[in-house]
């Protein structure tokens, strides 16, 4: 199935490791020009490097997406780089899972208001693509209540409602919003790894509830997310796409 994605231009946060970056191979692989953003230099670098090899523009930098300022000045630039933007994927996250204070902040200022002030800086240059959307990625979390901190799934929680309330704000306008909820996702690096190496019980607690016996890959979900976000999923706006290898319980009404 041709997508549709050659020559659309691209904004994805957190796109060097994990989700984001299997998005931004995908989009790459399929002709669509990415600029992404992620907070280490050296993972920025290195997942241009091997952007730029699929041909087409890449456009990474090293950003603190809590920082308001530094966030649009990077999507300004991203949007010069490759004259334009049509597609963006949402994918930071604080993953504060304590209880305390500091994780209801962190969730708040990186989760939340990081993905709010994204879509508000670029709603300009969606207005004049032909092929506007947006993802937000959010987490089963979300939908049901498990053993993550409470921080962490009431704002991914609220994702969902901000991205279906902006999918019905928009669509006057063409400019599709979905979210997508992963279950867990393991990868090199990611926190399940962690978790893995350190925190055994949990980790064999958290494998022992997905009926499928394993956690999800970056690519699984990526695929999902690339579907949704292109011309292929053109009518499809205010949806919640769960990809979670029935982890979660609850039916999706």
């Amino acid at each position: 199935m041709d997508l549709g994605l050659k020559g659309l231009r691209v904004l994805i946060t957190g796109g060097s490791k994990g989700i984001g970056r299997r998005c931004a191979d995908y989009f790459a692989a399929d002709g669509a020009h990415v600029a992404f953003c992620a907070r280490d230099q050296k993972g920025v670098d290195e997942a241009s490097a091997a952007l730029k090899a699929k041909g087409v523009t890449v456009f990474g930098q090293a950003v603190d997406v809590g920082d308001k300022a530094a966030l649009e000045s990077w999507i300004a630039a991203s949007a010069k780089a490759m004259g334009g933007i049509d597609i963006v994927v949402a994918n930071v996250s604080a993953l504060a899972v304590e209880d305390n204070e500091d994780a209801w902040r962190q969730e708040f200022e990186i989760d939340m208001l990081h993905t709010v002030r994204t879509v508000n800086a670029v709603l300009p240059y969606l207005e004049k693509s032909k092929a506007p959307s947006i993802t937000v990625i959010s987490s089963v979390s979300g939908r049901e209540i498990d053993f993550t901190g409470p921080a962490y799934g009431a704002f991914k929680a609220a994702l969902i409602h901000y991205a279906h309330g902006m999918a019905v704000k928009l669509a006057p306008k063409m400019i599709r919003v979905n979210s997508v909820s992963p279950g867990n996702v393991y990868f090199e690096g990611g926190v399940w790894q962690y978790i893995e190496n350190n925190l055994p019980d949990l980790f064999k607690t958290a494998l022992s509830l997905n009926p499928t016996g394993r956690m999800a890959t970056p690519e699984e979900v990526a695929r999902g997310v690339v579907f949704l976000a292109s011309p292929a999923s053109s009518f499809t706006t205010g949806t919640n796409l769960v990809i979670d290898g029935a982890l979660t319980k609850g039916v999706q009404l």
